[in-house]
């Protein structure tokens, strides 16, 4: 269904690319009568290269980053968000090119393309989407016809509409019978015997099969409890009614098979993040390893006990791995009679609050300050854990987890994530899962960053640091 798209990204592509390389020309050649140092024509661009390089690199920024992503609704606000992130990003990646081949290039003109080129390109993207929404009252949209069981159907209805605004409109409806009492969107055209006839005088583009699954119903509770444990589930039929997160599709001879627990970062997605966490985590223990000797001093000089803490938690698929962390409680703060676990209005656990009597005065300052997560550096170098992901969780507490929510392991965990960004530790750990989900289902590169970037300012504001 997104092949109607493709054009569109394919133009947006382009003229990218076009846009770019006709600002950077523009402001070269206009820069000397522009406000500023005196500078002569040739001067501006001391090198042909850079006319390549410019609009090349920022395609590439642009790609990793998702804006030319058009499997999801292309939603202008969304898209230009992505759009608006993701040219700051170039922005620094441009500066860092420059700084290191062409240093010569003036600063104010390097400011004065910037700003242009933003300003273009802005321009050409709502253009582009004005085209894209016009395309509704043209001969481009997609006409759907639905065809199945229509009480599924009517559901399914809904969903196209919301999820395709622009580009797609559903033509009606057929069944293998006149339906009775069943509400639809639009009209039922006849039934199965009529359908070739149906399609071929309604010009319908897609047809959507929605038959009866009702066979498959028993195996939703199966899947949902296998999805705790580290085990790919494939199946040869109908999957529209089981719950899944990411697909993967595998040809066996004649029979068709689709992956439903399959991992969500896969191919080059797990290649780029496995590279930015090695590189991120080695460059930080390079520079911090001072203050990992000064942590382990003040630890050792408060309280007996050993300097690490070394936790099981719940890795991605489900493994165990041993977490570490800075000791920020005093030695056997695990002991039953000590844990002082608390119960909530509604019966259920809270493993973390406030004033803890068991955090020492040197665990307190790492806490506020998120220091005592700096060994987990190590679980990323490992393997074990990534810069940014799902917190990792304690077995006995995911032992406690409804069924939906093992759905937050399908990645691997991470030092920060949406969680921590969201409020860190103020909402207690059972609601704060659909954090969690909500970054599983929706992982980016870009997402990584934002987030990289914003627990920056979440540890200075020491918001549910305790």
């Amino acid at each position: 269904m997104y092949k109607l798209y493709y054009r569109y990204q394919l133009a947006l592509i382009v003229s990218d690319f076009l846009v770019t390389l006709l600002t950077l020309l523009a402001v070269a050649n206009l820069r000397p009568f522009l406000p500023g140092q005196e500078i002569a024509a040739p001067s501006v661009i001391p090198h042909h290269l850079i006319y390549f390089v410019t609009p090349l690199s920022l395609l590439i920024v642009f790609g990793f980053s998702g804006v030319y992503n058009f499997r999801q609704r292309p939603r202008p606000s969304v898209q230009m968000m992505s759009f608006v992130l993701s040219y700051a990003l170039w922005g620094w990646f441009f500066v860092g090119i420059l700084y290191f081949s062409f240093r010569e290039i003036s600063r104010l003109f390097v400011i004065y393309f910037s700003v242009s080129n933003f300003v273009a390109l802005a321009v050409c993207r709502y253009i582009l989407w004005s085209i894209m929404a016009g395309t509704e009252n043209g001969n481009s949209v997609g006409r759907v016809l639905i065809f199945g069981d229509l009480k599924a159907s009517s559901g399914l209805s809904p969903a196209i509409l919301r999820e395709f605004t622009t580009g797609y409109t559903i033509v009606g409806f057929s069944d293998f019978e006149t339906p009775k009492d069943v509400e639809l969107q639009a009209p039922f055209l006849g039934t199965a015997e009529h359908l070739p006839k149906i399609v071929r005088e309604n010009q319908i583009d897609i047809v959507i099969m929605s038959l009866d699954t009702s066979s498959l119903s028993a195996l939703r509770p199966l899947v949902m409890e296998l999805i705790r444990i580290p085990v790919r589930l494939f199946l040869a039929q109908n999957y529209s009614q089981l719950p899944f997160i990411e697909l993967d599709i595998e040809r066996i001879g004649n029979v068709v098979m689709v992956g439903i627990l399959e991992p969500i970062i896969n191919g080059w997605n797990r290649m780029f993040k496995r590279i930015f966490d090695l590189v991120i985590a080695t460059v930080s223990l390079i520079l911090i390893w001072p203050v990992f000797i000064m942590i382990a001093l003040a630890i050792k000089i408060e309280s007996s006990g050993p300097v690490v803490f070394l936790a099981k938690r719940v890795g991605n698929g489900g493994k165990l791995f041993t977490m570490y962390k800075f000791r920020t409680m005093i030695d056997n703060a695990q002991d039953p009679d000590l844990s002082g676990v608390k119960i909530d209005g509604q019966g259920r656990k809270i493993y973390k609050f406030k004033n803890d009597p068991r955090i020492t005065k040197v665990g307190k300052f790492l806490r506020r300050w998120s220091l005592d997560e700096l060994p987990q550096l190590f679980n990323v170098i490992k393997g074990e854990m990534s810069m940014v992901g799902p917190r990792p969780e304690q077995p006995f507490i995911t032992q406690e987890y409804e069924a939906w929510q093992w759905q937050r392991i399908l990645v691997p965990p991470g030092i920060t994530g949406w969680w921590q960004i969201s409020g860190r530790n103020e909402a207690p750990m059972h609601l704060n899962t659909h954090l969690d989900l909500y970054y599983v289902t929706n992982y980016s590169m870009f997402m990584d960053l934002k987030i990289l970037f914003l627990t920056v300012f979440e540890v200075f504001r020491g918001r549910g640091a305790d």
